[in-house]
């Protein structure tokens, strides 16, 4: 927010030193004085304006927008993100799908344990690290990426955005979660 001029300043304080004199001020007189901050602060907490509001119901929508979508690949939404991982690089440890996906290790585990009953992937111990599990795909898993090349194009289609939308929408949500968390999600 930033700080009144010296024109407003000057003004607020004529409007004090005049109810000082008289006891009271009218109504027009704060209005014209102090009510539109009152009514900038007061329009602030509206629903409508929350960010964080916005980005729920956003986030909400959009996810329902690609569950029919993954549905028709034998996929939810969380496990087709940890497929996209593992689409880029594979194997993978889960430390490093849970670093990729922003969640606990702990989230991932169930959902690394569908997709290997499901025949997409493999779960194996890190040779010389017994505590290291390798994530790799399965032919399946690997296969199942040719399906999933139309899923970018057909969500485009359906949520009315061009590529270049995406793009600049996926840039600002990138720079929300550096600013939030203090590293670069990229």
């Amino acid at each position: 927010m930033s700080a009144p001029s010296d024109e407003a300043t000057t003004e607020q304080a004529g409007t004090r030193l005049e109810v000082a004199a008289h006891g009271t001020t009218d109504a027009a007189t704060q209005a014209a004085h102090g009510g539109e901050q009152a009514s900038a602060a007061d329009d602030d907490l509206l629903l409508e304006r929350q960010l964080c509001f916005a980005l729920t119901v956003a986030s909400r929508s959009v996810v329902g927008a690609y569950k029919p979508v993954l549905e028709r690949m034998g996929l939810t939404h969380p496990q087709y993100l940890v497929m996209l991982c593992l689409w880029e690089n594979s194997p993978r440890t889960v430390r490093d799908i849970s670093e990729a996906l922003a969640q606990e290790p702990a989230t991932i585990s169930p959902l690394l344990r569908r997709l290997e009953t499901a025949g997409l992937i493999t779960r194996r111990r890190v040779e010389g690290n017994e505590r290291a599990l390798a994530v790799a795909l399965t032919p399946a898993g690997a296969a199942l990426r040719q399906q999933a090349t139309s899923v970018p194009g057909t969500m485009m289609a359906k949520l009315g955005l061009t590529r270049k939308q995406v793009e600049d929408l996926h840039r600002t949500m990138m720079d929300l979660i550096t600013a939030t968390t203090g590293r670069s999600a990229d």
